[in-house]
């Protein structure tokens, strides 16, 4: 199993509780792994469709248990024919496609740990990657190759899909790749891999209040955890078909969907990214009966007429709405997860709607407090940080890659994790997501940092100074605009030389919407800028004034 037990000593006293409680979900987790899921399935239900394809261009097309299973194993056994070994980091830097879930399946099989990153990061993301993760390979599709090759000229060799997420690439240049197709020729299967909860399985980059994102490492343990806990919480079954158009690369997408699917045997309709022109058509056609819903989905869909003859039995939201659920006859089920959770430390209840707005209450299998700024618990009527409290490597992340101290910072000895979450409780009990307590703007389903932009933008030598904030924005949440004090010279000029730095080194999700000029900030006490007065400056967007589209 690879974790230790403990011993009679250590089970007096608040200390030995924590320890029971580690124990317990350690003990839910044993002997049991990603690869193990898939196999336990494609043995029980071989013939039973796991994933269904619907790609943009081309026809759907269909991967049984048993299928996704032996696709898996030959990929497997390819890795280790090219010199791959457990515990070796792959990049897997791809859109929505059969081969994704395919990579992550194979390194389960023979212990490698994918790191899944943002298809829309530039060459200074790829770079730091590569770096920050000890990355000895990557998977890619046409359209990402030559950045990554070009970025990364350390890697060992790169796979390349013949197509990007079913749409063709005349153009591309294979010649010095490795074809994806050609690993899944038939092949000896691989050693078979003694299940192990404790093992390395994946790692996420998420943003902090940092300058650059956090290698978050999750186990094996983590993702069995978190299935059981999503098919509890959502009531799924293997009668259940989940839409999936969130990116793989985000935790919704490979731990609410993908896993909890597998852990009970469902099916999966996968599309390459969200498209509101065939949401419904895919829908209906495949009989999805759940989805995982956002902003810029459920907003052009409540402009729409709605079908009658959909199979949905409900839509998981960050908020409870009460209009998504008369307007589509569909159970809104709300929550509140991030990437270190693995799964919702909050969510709301089916027998019992919570009031418009709130995230649900406190999940039964996690510890949450929300704090004061003196660390004191707050109660109904109050607002503060959010804290959870779990298992590290079962209900909690296992660690920031390579950065010991990061994760000190965010998870004390008593295993509370400090999310940076701001959280107020009314007077039922219920909670409610108020934003992020530093200096995060979310855009759309993104967490981006502001002093990663402001680090672009200064390194430019146009500004003296600059502060990135959100202006709210009627579908993405927020976009990020800059203030900024400039050095001499044509505004226009300098405008443009911003956001020509922010395009070539930050993701597009990142590059400022905006420059607005000032001759001074609002201050606090040593000199600090006062944001929350420069974003009261800005008018929120609305569809009749969106400059972003």
């Amino acid at each position: 199993m690879g974790e230790t037990m403990v011993n009679n000593s250590m089970l007096d006293g608040p200390r030995g509780t924590l320890n029971r409680i580690a124990e317990s979900q350690r003990l839910m987790v044993h002997g049991q792994d990603v690869a193990w899921m898939l196999d336990r399935w494609a043995a029980r239900t071989p013939n039973k469709t796991f994933l269904i394809w619907e790609p943009f261009d081309g026809d759907p097309k269909r991967w049984t248990y048993m299928g996704m299973k032996e696709d898996a194993d030959r990929f497997a056994a390819a890795l280790l024919e090219r010199g791959i070994s457990s515990g070796d980091r792959l990049l897997v830097h791809m859109e929505n496609c059969p081969e994704f879930l395919i990579t992550i399946f194979a390194c389960a099989r023979i212990g490698v740990v994918a790191v899944t990153t943002n298809t829309r990061s530039v060459a200074r993301d790829i770079e730091y990657y590569v770096d920050a993760a000890d990355i000895t390979a990557a998977i890619t599709q046409p359209a990402f190759a030559s950045m990554i090759a070009d970025s990364a000229p350390g890697l060992n060799f790169i796979i390349v899909t013949e197509d990007d997420s079913g749409a063709a690439t005349p153009e591309f240049n294979s010649s010095d790749y490795i074809p994806f197709d050609a690993c899944l020729s038939p092949r000896p299967a691989p050693p078979r891999r003694a299940p192990d909860a404790s093992a390395d399985f994946l790692i996420q980059f998420t943003s902090g209040t940092t300058s650059r994102p956090k290698p978050v490492l999750l186990t094996h343990g983590n993702f069995i955890w978190g299935a059981q806990m999503n098919a509890r919480n959502f009531l799924v079954s293997s009668e259940d078909t989940a839409l999936v158009f969130s990116p793989l690369f985000h935790i919704n997408a490979v731990s609410y969907s993908t896993m909890t699917t597998l852990w009970v045997g469902g099916t999966i309709v996968l599309q390459p990214r969200l498209s509101v022109s065939r949401f419904w058509d895919v829908s209906i056609r495949n009989k999805c009966t759940w989805t995982f819903v956002i902003p810029f989905l459920v907003y052009p869909l409540l402009q729409r007429e709605s079908p009658t003859n959909h199979h949905y039995r409900f839509w998981m939201i960050g908020g409870y709405s009460t209009p998504l659920r008369k307007k589509f006859g569909i159970d809104v089920v709300c929550a509140w997860g991030m990437t270190e959770t693995i799964t919702q430390g909050i969510i709301s209840n089916f027998h019992q709607p919570p009031p418009e707005g709130s995230i649900g209450r406190a999940a039964p299998c996690y510890d949450i407090e929300v704090r004061d700024e003196k660390g004191n618990p707050v109660g109904p009527g109050e607002q503060g940080t959010l804290f959870v409290r779990g298992v590290p490597g079962v209900s909690l992340f296992k660690e920031y890659f390579n950065d010991s101290e990061a994760t000190r910072d965010v998870v004390d000895e008593e295993g509370w994790l400090k999310t940076g979450d701001m959280i107020s409780i009314d007077q039922e009990g219920y909670l409610y997501f108020l934003g992020r307590d530093k200096d995060m703007l979310k855009v759309g389903a993104e967490n981006v940092a502001s002093s990663e932009i402001e680090t672009v933008i200064m390194k430019t030598g146009l500004v003296e100074e600059c502060a990135v904030v959100g202006r709210k924005h009627y579908m993405l949440d927020e976009v990020p605009v800059v203030f900024v004090i400039a050095k001499p010279g044509d505004q226009d000029d300098i405008r443009d030389g911003i956001i020509a730095a922010c395009k070539r080194d930050l993701a597009d999700f990142k590059v400022v919407k905006e420059v607005i000029f000032v001759d001074d900030f609002p201050r606090a006490t040593l000199d600090k800028i006062v944001k929350p007065k420069l974003r009261k400056q800005l008018t929120p967007i609305g569809p009749d004034n969106d400059y972003c589209k």
